[in-house]
């Protein structure tokens, strides 16, 4: 069943990964403010950025309960850690758990079809789902 994943296998996996990864985070309070981000990119928050203060609720960061959004956002934006070495562990992590001799993963997070016509990046472009362009 699919939520004994989530709630147990899922989270107890996540786990190993965060301790795997921890070391990048130089500071405990970067480290606390990672493990609340990744898994509300993978839930069911709404919209997940971390918005300036008095922005809508149910925000990634109200969702990881916190106070505001200034944590979160000092994780992404003033923390020092290497993104180009996290990157490396996660690959090296889900090579061992999902590699296979010859295999290769493709990821396509261009699932939804942009839409407008006057903001950046909506501009009708290639998706997986929706096919080539015009």
């Amino acid at each position: 069943m699919m939520a004994d994943f989530v709630t147990g296998r899922w989270s107890a996996e996540l786990e190993v990964l965060f301790l795997r990864v921890s070391g990048r985070f130089g500071r405990i309070e970067v480290r606390r403010r990672m493990r609340d981000y990744v898994p509300g990119l993978l839930g069911p928050v709404s919209r997940k950025n971390s918005p300036p203060e008095g922005a809508p609720p149910r925000q990634l960061a109200e969702c990881a309960g916190h106070n505001g959004p200034y944590g979160l956002q000092h994780l992404l934006s003033w923390s020092r850690w290497d993104p180009d070495e996290l990157r490396d562990d996660v690959q090296s992590y889900v090579a061992e758990k999902l590699g296979a001799p010859g295999g290769v993963l493709i990821v396509d997070d261009t699932g939804f079809v942009k839409q407008g016509t006057v903001s950046a990046g909506v501009q009708r472009q290639y998706s997986g789902t929706a096919g080539a362009c015009p």
